[in-house]
């Protein structure tokens, strides 16, 4: 396999272990707000990277942070009046949600920031020591000046580097390059006790503290998207390195390229910012994740109806043949075509930089060749397409969801067993039953002697 390495800055060969467990990293969301469709982007992608190296027989441990303090947060919290654990948890649980309903489910494990408060201040405490990070009157920052590579994935180095914290505050930091790692106590913002004083952990140290606690100090891959490069890459590159004297943090780094709405960057300012929660309502999650797919993910791709409607056709058209092919009764004498070679056209397709657009060709041209001779296919043939759908599904996810009708059935026996716990008086597990359902987006009405749901 062969894909652009950011830090290299060219195309590498992907030399994974076999014989051990490959660490993947990416940059999760901050929770403060609904996710729009460049978040969607990176993770549908990263989401299949993962998928199909576990399809190679790689075994991949796939982790992601969850940024949830931060001052967009707190903000947000302030403005609504509630606790920013409120915020963070109402915008975590619906991320899941639709990451669920967008078929994302290759995550091993999601890693939340105040969960590692401790790991955090482990590591601004040994950078004080190590002399690469100081105390100020408002917080703790990194000395930028002590790590000479600083800006290498990036490519900004020198004077030209700006200050990497998200929200500018009052400091009297000694660079201008330096970034924060510890915000000291403002009244009316959410703090923990630490040596440097009662503060917050800044956005960049968050995971690096997480990755070394479940990875070490290096790992296979690290991902995200081009506008995490600098300064939060750049960052995190710094304070690692910095702790473990290694010389890389990721052995490799992947990022996809941003989302553009009818040919113009997306912006609230703009109002064409398209959340998922709002394209799920229209399109069904193959769609989408075949319009996410279907194009290189390092470019900048245009969002637009007129791409996911084409984007609907494919699949339709993908799942249409899989249908035809699995209820088919009568066999042929074969076609002479050599469908055991589609698996493999396919696979040197995606192999080339994990280009799933030209895997999609490479499948529509095996699918054309079957169709035209649908007729003459033999049973084995038939059952090696179905296979090849099938594996290429294992990955993209574009073939339908579980059949509505059996996901009915299985929530029309839990509503059945809630009836039963309510009638005798185990309102704990009757509740229980109806938080896990709204947690999975159903939701319960009781009328009268009826339960209705809806998603």
């Amino acid at each position: 396999m062969k894909f652009y390495d950011s830090m290299a800055k060219s195309t590498v060969d992907l030399d994974l272990p076999k014989d051990s467990i490959v660490r993947v990293f990416v940059c999760g969301p901050t929770v403060q707000d609904n996710i729009h469709i460049g978040h969607g982007r990176t993770y549908i992608f990263f989401d299949a990277l993962v998928k199909y190296l576990r399809s190679k027989g790689y075994e991949v441990f796939y982790l992601q942070n969850i940024t949830d303090i931060d001052d967009k947060i707190i903000n947000r919290a302030t403005e609504e009046g509630r606790p920013f654990t409120d915020v963070s948890e109402t915008y975590l649980k619906k991320y899941l949600r639709l990451m669920d309903r967008l078929r994302v489910d290759s995550v091993n494990f999601y890693a939340r920031a105040t969960f590692h408060i401790r790991e955090i201040i482990d590591q601004i405490s040994r950078l004080i020591k190590r002399g690469s990070a100081y105390e100020t009157s408002d917080g703790v920052y990194f000395r930028v000046s002590s790590f000479e590579e600083y800006g290498k994935l990036s490519g900004q180095r020198g004077e030209s580097l700006i200050a990497g914290a998200r929200v500018a505050i009052s400091e009297d930091k000694k660079d201008p390059r330096d970034f924060v790692l510890w915000k000291k106590r403002r009244p009316g913002e959410p703090f923990w006790s630490s040596p440097f004083g009662e503060g917050r952990p800044g956005w960049h140290i968050e995971d690096t503290a997480i990755t070394e606690r479940y990875f070490g100090a290096t790992y296979e891959i690290h991902g995200g998207g081009t506008d995490l490069i600098f300064p939060h890459h750049d960052a995190e590159i710094a304070i690692e390195r910095t702790l473990s004297r290694s010389d890389f943090l990721a052995r490799y780094w992947i990022h996809t390229g941003m989302v553009n709405v009818m040919n113009e960057k997306m912006s609230k300012s703009l109002k064409n910012y398209v959340l998922l929660e709002d394209l799920l309502e229209k399109f069904d999650s193959g769609t989408i994740r075949y319009w996410a797919l279907n194009s290189s993910y390092r470019s900048v791709v245009n969002y637009s109806v007129d791409a996911l409607e084409e984007a609907k056709i494919n699949v339709e058209s993908i799942r249409n043949i899989h249908s035809k092919l699995k209820t088919k009764d009568s066999f042929g004498p074969g076609c002479g075509a050599d469908f055991s070679g589609l698996k493999s056209a396919i696979m040197e397709a995606i192999d080339r930089d994990f280009n799933f657009r030209e895997g999609f060709v490479k499948l529509k041209e095996g699918l054309q060749e079957a169709w035209t001779n649908y007729d003459r296919l033999s049973r084995d043939e038939a059952q090696t397409i179905i296979e090849t759908i099938q594996w290429v599904d294992s990955f993209t996810g574009i073939l339908p969801e579980v059949d509505i009708r059996k996901k009915g059935d299985l929530i029309k026996m839990l509503i059945d067993l809630r009836r039963e716990l309510r009638k005798a008086k185990r309102y704990d597990l009757s509740d229980k039953i109806r938080s896990g359902l709204l947690d999975a987006g159903i939701h319960l009405e009781d009328q009268g002697d009826e339960t209705v749901w809806w998603e």
